[in-house]
């Protein structure tokens, strides 16, 4: 049984970006930083159907060569905190209030003292609206 498959035809705007900028894979950091300012250029244009198949394919290119090449460690459940108290404008007194801990609790988790027992997670988790994932090691 044969499989029927249809061409898509893309917009010229496509092949004059992979004229200007070739999509293969990212060779090094400096091929890196041409690639990324493309996409910068991109980004602040209002693109068609051709020019936004070459932003995306473009983009996993990059993202499958910093995957690779500079991989980003966790954060530890202190840095996850610290980011969503600073981000919410929240005082460790306030979220203690708010949460049912004791501030020298989360004192002692953002000096990386302690830990957060699960009980802790799933409170922090609901309070903010993340899921208690963003506190746990991948």
């Amino acid at each position: 049984m044969a499989v029927k498959t249809t061409r898509r035809t893309l917009p010229d705007t496509y092949f004059a970006l992979v004229r200007q900028f070739p999509l293969t894979h990212v060779r090094d950091d400096d091929h890196l930083a041409e690639a990324q300012e493309v996409i910068d250029r991109l980004l602040e244009e209002d693109l068609d159907e051709g020019a936004q198949e070459y932003l995306d394919a473009l983009t996993d290119l990059v993202e499958t060569y910093e995957d690779e090449h500079e991989p980003i460690p966790d954060a530890s459940e202190a840095d996850v905190l610290r980011e969503l108290m600073r981000s919410n404008g929240l005082s460790q007194g306030w979220l203690a209030k708010e949460v049912g801990m004791a501030q020298s609790t989360i004192s002692a988790v953002l000096n990386g003292k302690r830990s957060l027992t699960k009980e802790q997670v799933v409170r922090l988790a609901e309070f903010f609206h993340v899921s208690a994932a963003a506190f746990l090691p991948a």
